[in-house]
């Protein structure tokens, strides 16, 4: 025992209680960190056999050594000294090792903190990525750096610290972006599981009942409070910067903190990231499911029964849109131009996505559908397509909500194509049909003649059928060469079998068998004129059109 007290201040300091069955001694080592190995491993210090520094068990001994107090004023060369020198000159120069430590410190809380072995292994992991980066400036911008898998195998808090170290050591905001949707995808399955359907969901006594299934088993309360603190830690480490992290990867963690029913302060900050990055997301994004406070599994079940609450949330879009309306008042005018155009076709198919909800009221779509200034849209044939999909949806609209519904879309705006198709829809009410067919002959008059474009500010959705009928001209306009080249040819062979009928013809010889062969030939290259016999006479050449037609007398061709 005498070893043990002679390295260990703290043993000395306690009263040891002798056994009642035998003459041994009861020593009590409560919250020890390491637990009985590493009391072995001292203990066999402490009597002089050697033992074996290894990057298991180092911050282990360096911890248990500090609770003990095997300092050098009891001895010199004492276990604190002689772990923190194999700690400090050998573990931390090495990559593996020092994961390995940091990976082992765990289980030491809070120990390894307070003895910042914690924050030297960040430091060390933070300086050897930051000296990666800068050797790898010319890599390819989506690959992903070799340590990102060894970072993302950390507990949320150490993660947290080595992102801190990074960041501090000037580290690219895209490079610490990859790095925490590594770790997302790790730690947090069922962000990128993709929402299968919302199911069975029909009308009984007005409710609606629908489920959201994504495969998982329910999870238990303890791993979902831990989901939880993932979820938070992840979105307060999201640099600020807009480039850091894709749109589809905070929308994905949005829809993870409403899953989780993460702090309102955060998915309001979450909300905010969103609107700036807005132009750059999908409508498949943006299809958020409406969940219940407190649920925090896998498997979400709901019944609706008021006429707001939808399928999807189409609150927290609105809410999306709203900062982005806002942000985007403070831009550059042609900037603000150019991005509304670009949000405006994104919220008209979101807007015909949520359009097929049974339980969407009119004035929650119309709201919706009116969110956007009417300037932003440079064609409305998004939000016809929406409004006639609402249309279809809730068949048992009255005609007083129907017109009410189509006065949101600016007839003038709609292409050829949506004015074909609004004329034969017998969903539409026989008003706006008119509207629009009155708008569409207006700017046909107006183009005729020459007043104003047909179409002004209508890009227009039959741009490909464009393309498509120039490419047939041009291809058409080669043929029509070619044929022009072949007929050419032909005039030069009838120029010259002409100066040999001639020389024939000054001939006393009888060349009726010859005259009679040329006449055919003439006839196959001359048109006969109206009201005159074919005979010696030539008669005036064929035009290129009429020898295209006989060429090809399915396809008629016009020269230009």
């Amino acid at each position: 025992m005498y070893p043990l007290i002679s390295k260990c201040g703290y043993i000395g300091q306690l009263e040891i209680q002798p056994l009642i069955s035998n003459s041994g001694n009861v020593l009590k080592l409560e919250n020890f960190p390491g637990g009985s190995e590493t009391f072995e491993t001292i203990l066999k210090f402490c009597y002089g056999l050697p033992i074996d520094f290894s990057p298991d068990n180092i911050a282990a001994l360096r911890c248990a050594s500090e609770f003990l107090e095997m300092t050098e004023e009891l001895e010199d060369g004492n276990l604190i000294s002689k772990s923190e020198a194999f700690l400090t000159f050998v573990v931390l120069s090495s990559w593996k090792d020092t994961i390995t430590v940091l990976k082992s410190c765990e289980n030491l809380s809070p120990w390894a903190e307070n003895l910042q072995i914690v924050r030297r292994c960040c430091d060390s992991i933070a300086w050897k990525a930051s000296k990666d980066e800068l050797t790898s400036e010319d890599a390819t911008p989506n690959q992903e750096s070799w340590w990102f898998n060894d970072v993302a195998a950390f507990r949320i808090d150490h993660f947290m610290q080595i992102i801190s170290a990074i960041r501090a050591k000037g580290t690219k905001p895209e490079t610490i972006g990859k790095c925490i949707i590594q770790y997302a995808k790790r730690w947090l399955p069922g962000m990128e599981v993709e929402l299968e359907g919302l199911r069975g969901y029909g009308h009984e006594k007005c409710n609606l009942q629908f489920s959201i299934f994504s495969g998982k088993k329910k999870e238990s309360s303890g791993h979902s409070k831990e989901q939880k603190t993932i979820i938070e830690s992840l979105i307060s480490i999201i640099p600020p910067q807009q480039d850091a992290v894709s749109c589809k990867f905070m929308l994905q963690m949005l829809k993870m903190a409403m899953m989780y029913s993460v702090s309102p302060a955060l998915t309001t900050d979450l909300e905010k990231r969103v609107s700036l990055v807005l132009e750059d997301a999908e409508v498949s994004d943006l299809l958020i499911p409406r969940y219940q406070n407190g649920d925090q599994g896998k498997t979400v079940i709901m019944t609706i029964s008021s006429e707001e609450c939808t399928m999807l949330d189409i609150d927290v879009v609105q809410r999306i849109v709203e900062y982005f309306l806002m942000h985007e008042q403070q831009q550059i005018q042609q900037q603000q131009k150019t991005r509304k155009f670009n949000i405006s076709r994104l919220l008209d198919n979101y807007l015909a996505e949520i359009a097929r909800d049974p339980n969407l009221s009119i004035t929650k779509f119309q709201v919706f559908a009116e969110f956007l200034p009417e300037n932003t849209r440079s064609y409305d044939d998004g939000l016809y397509r929406a409004i006639d999909t609402y249309l279809k949806t809730h068949a048992s609209l009255t005609e007083h909500d129907r017109k009410r519904l189509c006065k949101i879309m600016n007839c003038e705006k709609l292409s050829l194509d949506a004015c074909l198709h609004a004329a034969q829809n017998e969903r539409l009410p026989l008003r706006t049909v008119v509207q629009i067919l009155f708008s569409e002959q207006v700017k046909m008059r107006a183009a005729m003649h020459e007043k104003e474009p047909a179409q002004i500010g209508i890009q227009s959705e039959q741009e490909g059928n464009h393309t498509s009928a120039t490419m047939d001209i041009k291809a058409l306009k080669a043929e029509l060469e070619n044929v022009k080249s072949q007929m050419v040819e032909l005039q030069n062979d009838y120029c010259e079998l002409q100066q040999e009928y001639e020389k024939l013809s000054n001939k006393p010889k009888n060349s009726s068998g010859w005259s009679l062969n040329w006449r055919k030939i003439k006839n196959s290259l001359h048109t006969k004129p109206a009201g005159v016999e074919i005979g010696d006479r030539q008669d005036a050449p064929k035009s290129p059109n009429t020898i295209l037609r006989r060429l090809n007398p399915r396809r008629r061709l016009s020269m230009s």
